[in-house]
């Protein structure tokens, strides 16, 4: 335990700078999934989808150093998914689903 609060002091202001990078990006792929003007994904889904992502890669990575976030090209993926899974009834739902397969 004692290796992993060794690095403290410089890992806190790296990490602090990937959420600020990730933040936004979160924010526009929940805003971009949304098709055609229709709010079926609330920001704060990619919010949620941002940190899933990142504790899952935590737990589960063997290394050391692994820096994880959405990926700009999911919004279109997200999108369709959506779509064909029930448009916009219980469109959160199925998308919270979809942050956890």
């Amino acid at each position: 335990m004692k290796k992993y609060f060794k690095s403290l002091s410089s890992d806190l202001p790296a990490s602090i700078v990937v959420f600020l990078v990730a933040l936004p990006l979160c924010l526009g792929v929940a805003q971009a999934s949304n098709p055609a003007g229709q709010s079926i994904v609330p920001l704060l889904g990619g919010i949620i989808a941002g940190v899933v992502g990142g504790v899952v890669i935590g737990l589960f990575s063997g290394s050391q150093l692994s820096v994880s976030g959405p990926a700009a090209g999911l919004t279109g993926v997200v999108g369709a998914a959506l779509i064909k899974l029930g448009g916009t009834t219980n469109a959160y739902e199925i998308f919270l689903a979809s942050v956890v397969i």
